[in-house]
């Protein structure tokens, strides 16, 4: 793989359903981005930070309304874009997180309902104009997701535990947002059920052509 030098801050965004592999390649790219001596900071939604630890550990295990739940993912993600993103940002640094605001307008705006353009309103303050420069959406049949969730013996929570169609519909979300005229730019759909070198190879590409600089 050719060496990228990235010039100034980007933000990356991986997306996908339950045991879709977000993880390890969150992994395999900041690994690859640090040996080439770039600043990297790899992040998750909801948490980062102690307070949105905290809303995190209320969303994985508690039901919710759809509203309360959109709120408190908009809370976490306020403290997150504020005291980190930005700042990591503004120095130089490509930050990679693990879900983001695409994760918030599937699950809660598309598949329960409370309407993606609610979800985005909810989130103007919050973002302030931030968005993604890109977003890697892994693209996995549900059932192999959990699958896979069922042979590594990750720890799971009640999004986890939810029946094969709400799965389903996480995955026609994911598929209608990536193909929406107002996101097909910046989200990539990323084939997740090839081997793990071979969607890192494909994520990295990704990378390049949006704002990598090849370097001799």
């Amino acid at each position: 793989m050719t060496k990228v030098s990235i010039k100034r801050g980007r933000f990356v965004t991986i997306e996908g359903g339950e045991g879709s592999g977000k993880s390890t390649l969150i992994k395999e790219i900041g690994s690859y981005f640090s040996a080439m001596g770039e600043k990297v900071l790899i992040i998750r939604e909801p948490g980062g930070l102690p307070a949105g630890e905290k809303i995190r550990d209320i969303l994985v295990s508690e039901e919710v309304d759809v509203l309360t739940e959109a709120m408190l993912f908009a809370s976490s993600r306020n403290e997150l874009v504020k005291k980190v993103i930005n700042p990591a940002l503004e120095e130089g640094t490509l930050v990679i997180c693990d879900r983001f605001i695409d994760s918030n307008l599937v699950y809660q705006g598309y598949v329960k309902g409370l309407g993606i353009d609610k979800v985005l309103e909810l989130n103007e303050p919050v973002l302030n104009g931030l968005m993604p420069d890109l977003t890697l959406y892994l693209d996995l049949d549900p059932k192999v997701g959990l699958e896979r969730i069922s042979q590594n013996n990750r720890e799971t929570n009640r999004f986890d535990k939810l029946n094969i169609t709400f799965h389903e519909k996480v995955r026609k979300g994911f598929q209608h947002l990536a193909n929406h005229k107002d996101h097909k730019s910046r989200i990539k759909t990323i084939d997740a059920s090839q081997s793990t070198d071979a969607i890192c190879l494909e994520s990295l590409a990704e990378i390049v052509k949006r704002f990598g600089q090849k370097v001799a």
